[in-house]
């Protein structure tokens, strides 16, 4: 996309594009192919990172932790590590970009977007935390549960993300009761939504939808917040 001014965009155009280069690594998932089509790879990631760089502003209007974050601090290489999976592909078959205060890193909830023909979806929370930070989601969880309770049961929540998703324990983790009337937000080992997209979801009102989908899950990442601050020793 080099040369072309952003606002020229045709995101309809371009969306089949990066679909269409998907499809053909995850056919074609080896070196010499990723090299013999790098410039093509080059120009529509450049298309991603300014997708990505226009929903963090459109992230920012409600959620000011956002503000000011770049969108190349987001975005997720596109070369897996192999070195611990018998899977020996060199190169993910999807774009993504996580997107928190802290770019792509640190422990803070964030927002997710995740391009994959057949597989796109937008998503909020924390996935995979540090396992003292686990303990205290989990008791922030157990201590203000009608907290929590009053934003996932909300009806526009229940209707865009259903419920609380992540990897889970099979029994609730020790020092909590029996009784306790949600154990399995308890034992999740992840705390995160998500919304499933179709593959013609990026049209020229696309970032409109995409930030509504999103400000929904903003409430969700704000219960969070508090517990990672306290984590991170911010207060």
């Amino acid at each position: 996309m080099k040369n072309k001014e952003y606002c020229q965009i045709n995101y309809s155009s371009e969306m089949k594009d990066l679909y269409k280069f998907l499809n053909n690594l995850a056919a074609n998932n080896n070196r010499d192919w990723f090299m013999a089509h790098k410039s093509e790879y080059d120009v529509l990631r450049e298309v991603f990172e300014f997708m990505v760089q226009e929903l963090i502003e459109a992230i920012s209007v409600f959620d000011e932790t956002i503000k000011g974050v770049r969108a190349k601090d987001c975005l997720f290489r596109i070369y897996r590590d192999t070195r611990f999976t018998n899977d020996k592909t060199p190169y993910k078959k999807h774009f993504g970009a996580w997107i928190t205060r802290n770019g792509r890193k640190g422990e803070y909830p964030g927002y997710y977007l995740h391009i994959e023909p057949g597989n796109t979806l937008l998503a909020a929370g924390i996935w995979n935390p540090d396992p003292k930070l686990l303990k205290l989601i989990r008791k922030e969880i157990f201590d203000f549960i009608d907290d929590l309770e009053l934003i996932i049961n909300e009806s526009t929540f229940e209707d865009t993300f259903g419920h609380v998703q992540g990897s889970s324990l099979k029994t609730l983790p020790k020092g909590f009761p029996k009784d306790f009337e949600r154990p399995e937000l308890l034992m999740l080992k992840d705390f995160f939504v998500e919304k499933d997209l179709s593959d013609d979801f990026f049209d020229e009102n696309w970032i409109e939808k995409a930030s509504s989908i999103l400000k929904t899950a903003y409430p969700f990442n704000k219960f969070l917040t508090p517990v990672v601050d306290e984590f991170c020793g911010v207060i």
